[in-house]
């Protein structure tokens, strides 16, 4: 199987404007990979776009030897993605161990009933999160930090070789952002699965991340942690209140919470 994903010209338009402009980039797996950008920049529409929920106005993408445009669901076998929290239904009192069935059983003809090989891979996928013992709670019931995990056990079930996670650390306390930072490198480290995160805030990834890609609709920046966070590189995503802090070999960004402006 092929390792890398490699994007060229990728263009997204929506109503008249582009969400991504001519964006090119090439990333070899496993490796932790963060996308930043202020909110409205194009990341979630470059996460859908690698895996054929979204379709490009213009460009060529090749994830793992699939292009996403013809082999969707082909791709979507090797690939977890997470999608933001906040998009998930949680009215219905769905429990823990239905939510993560729910990555292995949605590939399934009806009527959809696991198996008891359906119920092991489960059960180990809340293992590799750290939360089986939630296994008969209810989802809705849970921390926003323990729902976050779930959700990263129902991209696990199918045993991935990359997982796509759309600002997982989002309203969720500072531990449980530590506990699913070290999850993930752990995933990339020791499992070998790739990551790629999606985030507005750079600072509580710093010392997992491997590559920063910054986006503002056009890639900005695509390389170590030190190249791309530079105050020309921000003040390009962000406009000019920026500043970079450096602690050593990390580098943080201070950029506010902004928009992306966007032109017709």
């Amino acid at each position: 199987m092929d390792n890398k994903i490699l994007v060229k010209d990728l263009t997204v338009e929506y109503d008249g404007y582009k969400a991504l402009d001519e964006v090119n980039f090439e990333i070899t797996i496993p490796k932790f990979v963060t996308i930043m950008g202020p909110n409205g920049a194009g990341k979630t529409t470059l996460l859908k776009s690698l895996i054929g929920l979204i379709k490009p106005s213009n460009g060529y993408i090749n994830i793992l030897g699939y292009d996403p445009t013809k082999e969707a669901f082909k791709l979507r076998k090797i690939i977890g993605y997470v999608p933001q929290r906040e998009r998930i239904e949680i009215s219905v009192p769905f429990k823990v161990k239905s939510v993560v069935l729910m990555g292995i059983l949605c590939r399934k003809k009806i009527p959809r009933i696991p198996t008891s090989k359906d119920i092991k891979l489960a059960r180990e996928a809340l293992a590799k999160v750290g939360i089986e013992d939630l296994w008969d709670k209810q989802f809705s019931r849970l921390s926003g930090g323990q729902q976050q995990r779930v959700l990263i056990a129902r991209a696990l079930i199918s045993n991935p070789k990359l997982l796509l996670l759309d600002e997982p650390l989002t309203a969720i306390d500072v531990t449980s952002q530590w506990e699913i930072l070290e999850t993930l490198k752990r995933l990339e480290r020791d499992e070998g699965i790739g990551i790629i995160l999606v985030t507005h805030d750079i600072n509580p990834v710093v010392e997992y991340t491997d590559e920063v890609m910054l986006l503002n609709r056009k890639l900005i920046a695509h390389g170590t942690l030190k190249n791309v966070l530079t105050e020309e590189n921000l003040r390009k995503a962000y406009g000019p209140n920026v500043k970079v802090v450096t602690s050593g070999r990390i580098c943080y960004a201070i950029t506010g919470d902004v928009h992306a402006r966007h032109t017709r």
